[in-house]
């Protein structure tokens, strides 16, 4: 092992939990798998005005879709009830709806960052990237879990 691997220190995984098929841990050269999709993003913060970054990574319902959901595919809009709740490291939490990801219905271009301003996130984790928000308030560095929520069954 190189001198610069040994001293990175330890590759930051996320835990993808919930209605999934495929639960697992991902980590940001895990996501290099998917095809990497880019973002200029400009947001407006309370406390340090506005800022503008530039990401790059795979569409969360890109990796999401691929953990095989568990909502019925023979019924168009059982996925929307579907819930995404997504954890950072530092216990920050955002919500999403599988219909604001999902292609068929809000189309959201939302990012699993794997760089920022050309750095790579390996040691800090990918982080959730809403690039239409006004406001980064759903912005999460570090995402630790994403756990997929199916709710409550819809009666047919």
């Amino acid at each position: 092992m190189s001198q610069s691997l040994a001293t990175a220190g330890p590759v930051a995984a996320v835990a993808l939990s919930g209605d999934l098929a495929r639960p697992a841990s991902l980590t940001v050269p895990d996501l290099l798998a998917w095809p990497q999709h880019r973002a200029r993003v400009s947001f407006e913060c309370a406390t340090s005005g506005v800022q503008h970054h530039r990401f790059e990574g795979p569409l969360l319902h890109d990796v999401l879709h691929d953990a095989g959901p568990g909502f019925d595919r023979a019924r168009r809009k059982d996925r929307l009830r579907f819930l995404i709740a997504v954890t950072g490291a530092d216990g920050h939490h955002a919500l999403l709806s599988w219909g604001e990801i999902d292609p068929d219905f809000g189309r959201a271009p939302v990012l699993l960052a794997t760089r920022i301003d050309d750095s790579p996130l390996d040691r800090h984790g990918p982080q959730l990237v809403l690039p239409q928000d006004r406001c980064g308030a759903r912005h999460i560095s570090g995402i630790t879990t994403i756990r997929v929520d199916g709710g409550y069954p819809v009666r047919a």
